[in-house]
């Protein structure tokens, strides 16, 4: 399912802003994700048993849009300062992420 721009994320200072909507459809019941960057491309995992670790979804206001930490992540791949507003997203099943190209 492709998600419109509306429902895009956004990235700044490695935290990744999801909204409402997509964490709903996505993440319902979901607390932590593991976020990687690999070939240009940024993956956003749920992390279903709360032992297996990952970054807290944080609830970033009363709307229901959450925010992730990723600084690391980011960091590793020299993007700390990358910046974008409603990246448009898609869900791969076969990958079980959250996907967006950064290139």
């Amino acid at each position: 399912m492709v998600c419109s721009v509306s429902d895009g994320v956004s990235i700044r200072d490695g935290k990744i802003y999801l909204p409402h909507a997509l964490v709903d459809t996505y993440f319902r019941n979901i607390d932590a994700v593991i976020v990687l960057i690999q070939q240009g491309e940024l993956m956003v995992m749920p992390v279903h048993q709360a032992t297996s670790g990952g970054s807290l979804l944080k609830v970033r206001n009363a709307a229901g849009d959450r925010v992730v930490q990723a600084r690391d992540v980011f960091q590793d791949q020299d993007m700390l300062g990358y910046k974008v507003e409603n990246l448009p997203v898609i869900w791969q099943s076969e990958k079980g992420a959250l996907c967006a190209q950064l290139d």
